[in-house]
């Protein structure tokens, strides 16, 4: 995919990736490293959850949403960073197995008032999986 600058991009504008289908082994791995609560590290704790089984770290959920869209190419020569997040929800569960895919659209693209030469362009990200259900 062409990388795309701040004048190739406009409100509504959507992006899809493809996708990565997340095992036990990496949900766990990233858990221990990360975010080590029962119900992502230990399957036999996990069943006994709420959540009745194993899931993963919505912060995988994350990291793993952010990795296709950068994969994608959409700003691979473009992006300068990012001044955060806004709004951040895990909408659902992911389970082992789940294959999960980004959906990116611009919300607004404005140039940025501290530095002239540079925009600000506010995306929503989502994580969607193979049920169509958003995630994150």
């Amino acid at each position: 995919m062409d990388t795309r600058y701040l004048d190739d991009l406009h409100a509504g504008q959507r992006f899809e990736s493809g996708g990565i289908t997340l095992t036990e082994a990496e949900i766990i791995d990233f858990a221990w490293r990360y975010d080590p609560q029962p119900f992502h590290i230990d399957a036999n704790a996990a069943a006994e959850s709420p959540y009745g089984g194993l899931i993963a770290s919505g912060f995988q959920s994350l990291a793993v949403c952010f990795r296709l869209f950068i994969q994608s190419g959409v700003l691979a020569e473009s992006s300068l960073g990012s001044p955060g997040i806004d709004d951040l929800r895990w909408l659902a569960p992911v389970r082992p197995g789940d294959t999960l895919h980004s959906v990116v659209e611009v919300l607004d693209v404005r140039p940025s008032n501290s530095k002239p030469d540079r925009g600000i362009v506010r995306m929503k990200y989502q994580a969607i999986n193979q049920r169509g259900e958003a995630v994150l």
